[in-house]
């Protein structure tokens, strides 16, 4: 035993489980806890649903770590869930912007309010099974993520806005390993989730409908223009809730040529319409900034950027004046997304800093 506790968020699937796995392996005292989100204590309700966390996950997580023989325990986050997810999911795509849940529910949700649920546990750190890696910058002692050697199952991209704090006192034990290896260790420990499928659905949404979601808890979904880039009215859309930025398809109405979403305009309620062609540009802007490899970013600086999870990153010169960053790429970049995530990376893989893209420009 290394005497160091570790409490291992489990959702009841295969990365998790595994995690958990490789820390007893390594000597760590430890401790499964599975994060209760749902809002309906509806027993039938919460099964139909299914989804991450679930009451079938909780069993799975649960059944994993007698498995393993380690503390196991269900907690509530329904209101920190609520609060920090899926209110605001709601207000961003309201104000015409695309959130990414995943983000909010790691800063606030798994890191945040884990962490200070761990602490009573005696916890030393928490953990995930996340493909990244912690890394600490010899020069100012900073702590970052970096990329992981999942290929294309790297998320260090979502997990760019943990603090400082957080980050000490984080273990990632998948950075190391590709997906098909995890299925494998756990196959080969005689778990029982060692086959069971990824979730690829947003946890409260599980069957990937956001229109339908936002209808519920929405009031008033009022009608508004199409536009072309031109301003000319095209025909109507049926609120801004159900687009966005690049889409193509239901859009309701039909052209000679394809057409995508490259606007929202939330105050006039208006949505404008281009072709792939102006879909486009050159660079973005972004606010409520993280710093991670460095503090502060003081002129112009090469980096790698992120625009979406599934982004290949990309050249892009960076600099920040009055606490907004903007960012040139070297080619251009289609779709760029208000309210998704713009992340940026040096030339070894490592998060500098990151935030939340206000416009295309």
């Amino acid at each position: 035993m290394n005497n160091k506790k570790v409490v291992v968020g489990m959702s009841g699937g295969v990365d998790s489980s595994v995690a958990a796995l490789i820390l007893k392996n390594e000597g760590y005292e430890v401790v499964g806890v599975t994060m209760n989100i749902w809002q309906k204590e509806d027993r039938e309700e919460i099964e139909r649903k299914g989804g991450c966390c679930g009451l079938g996950d909780i069993e799975d997580a649960r059944r994993v770590a007698n498995t393993l023989d380690i503390e196991y325990h269900v907690l509530n986050f329904k209101n920190n869930f609520k609060e920090k997810v899926i209110d605001n999911f709601i207000d961003e795509y309201k104000n015409g912007r695309t959130p990414n849940p995943c983000i909010a529910c790691n800063r606030y949700v798994k890191w945040q309010t884990l962490y200070s649920r761990s602490i009573p546990m005696g916890a030393d750190y928490i953990s995930t099974g996340h493909y990244a890696k912690i890394a600490q910058n010899e020069k100012n002692g900073r702590y970052t993520i970096s990329m992981s050697d999942g290929g294309h199952k790297d998320q260090s991209y979502t997990l760019f806005n943990l603090t400082q704090e957080q980050l000490k006192h984080t273990l990632f034990p998948l950075g190391n390993y590709k997906k098909e290896r995890i299925r494998e260790m756990a196959t080969e420990a005689k778990l029982t989730i060692a086959k069971k499928p990824d979730s690829q659905e947003i946890c409260f949404i599980p069957d990937n409908n956001y229109g339908n979601f936002l209808k519920d808890k929405l009031d008033n979904i009022d009608q508004g223009n199409f536009l072309d880039i031109h301003g000319n009215i095209l025909g109507k859309h049926k609120g801004i809730i159900y687009y966005t930025i690049g889409q193509r398809k239901n859009l309701g109405i039909s052209f000679g040529v394809p057409m995508y979403v490259k606007e929202i305009i939330p105050k006039k309620n208006e949505i404008i319409l281009a072709t792939d062609h102006d879909l486009y540009t050159k660079g973005l802007k972004a606010k409520d900034l993280n710093f991670m490899w460095v503090d502060s970013i003081s002129k112009p600086t090469e980096v790698f950027a992120k625009i979406r999870y599934s982004h290949k990153p990309t050249k892009a010169i960076i600099f920040i004046e009055n606490g907004e960053l903007t960012c040139h790429f070297e080619e251009k970049q289609r779709a760029i997304t208000p309210g998704q995530a713009a992340v940026f990376y040096d030339e070894n893989g490592n998060v500098l800093c990151g935030g939340t893209i206000t416009k295309a420009i």
